[in-house]
């Protein structure tokens, strides 16, 4: 079933990533956003926002900020209040991301949520239980869920900086949510898969059929589509040539191609719907428990001051 999109429509964009995302979203959608972090400088003061305080604290835990993020929850939900549609763009391999985007997307969930989640890189090996948390919660949250994972696309291509990842793991978001207006998006998760810039076709779609299989086996695959960027640039031959390769790989009646981008460079986006167990699902531990049998699911893991009297007993 595919995810409908409704007017009103607000961006949310959780910490420094995220605000970034949001912003450049916004312009493309036309719509509203708003942008929470804990980091003041992650926006500026024309940017409608909500700041996240933890009370002089430079260096919070995840559970710290996500813990404050709930004394602003009364200011959140009445940001959120007269939309249809709520898109939410999260890092989850920074602090805030995986600190607020679990308690926005809760707020959320009444409304059409689609989330959009980065995954960090192996080597932020601090960082990988708390995303994996996190995404868990959000998908639970959200209508639809499209996830990048920017481990995967370093190891397709292990020549690349973690800058050019990050910029590339970018514009592929915006890519997608430019196209929201004209394509369909699966109301499940989705895995976001391209290449690196300045490659040939058919090399942009290998890239990213490695970076899919990376993250998902293939026989969770259900759904793909192909947005072929630049493709009134591209040979038909050519089009026709990886047209056939994705059926034949994905299925005929599974897989689609939009060629709605006019960008002067040609490469291979990837959006595939993922039913199943998928890479992410390791991160957590404890994350195969059902969602029935965790006592206390209703409320992430937080850190609250509750200023406690206590005295020692003898």
């Amino acid at each position: 079933m595919s995810f409908q999109v409704k007017e009103p429509i607000l961006v949310i964009g959780v910490g420094g990533v995220g605000s970034k995302l949001a912003i450049k979203a916004k312009d493309s959608l036309n719509s509203d956003y708003l942008l929470i972090s804990n980091d003041e400088k992650d926006f500026s003061a024309e940017n409608p926002s909500i700041h996240v305080s933890t009370k002089g604290v430079i260096n919070p835990s995840v559970q710290l900020i996500r813990g404050s993020t709930y004394n602003v929850s009364d200011e959140i939900q009445s940001k959120i209040a007269r939309y249809s549609t709520v898109i939410l763009m999260s890092n989850l391999a920074g602090k805030a991301g995986s600190a607020i985007a679990p308690v926005v997307s809760e707020m959320c969930k009444d409304k059409g949520l689609v989330s959009f989640a980065i995954m960090p890189f192996k080597y932020e090996k601090d960082r990988i239980f708390n995303s994996g948390v996190s995404l868990k919660r959000i998908r639970e949250n959200s209508e639809c869920t499209v996830v990048l994972d920017n481990d995967s696309l370093l190891e397709s291509n292990p020549d690349l900086s973690p800058k050019t990842c990050y910029d590339i793991a970018n514009s592929a978001i915006i890519h997608v949510v430019e196209s929201l207006g004209s394509s369909e998006i699966s109301n499940e998760t989705n895995i976001l898969t391209t290449s690196k810039d300045g490659q040939n076709i058919e090399d942009s779609l290998r890239d990213s059929l490695k970076m899919l299989y990376g993250n998902a086996p293939p026989n969770s695959v259900k759904r793909s589509m192909l947005y072929v960027v630049g493709g009134n640039n591209i040979p038909v031959g050519i089009i026709n040539s990886i047209t056939n390769l994705t059926s034949g790989i994905l299925n005929d009646s599974n897989s689609q191609i939009d060629m709605g981008s006019t960008s002067d460079e040609s490469k291979v986006v990837m959006l595939s719907s993922i039913q199943g167990m998928t890479k992410f699902d390791n991160y957590d531990p404890l994350g195969m428990i059902p969602q029935e049998d965790t006592l206390d699911w209703s409320t992430p893991d937080c850190s609250i001051d509750c200023k406690l009297d206590l005295y020692q007993l003898e």
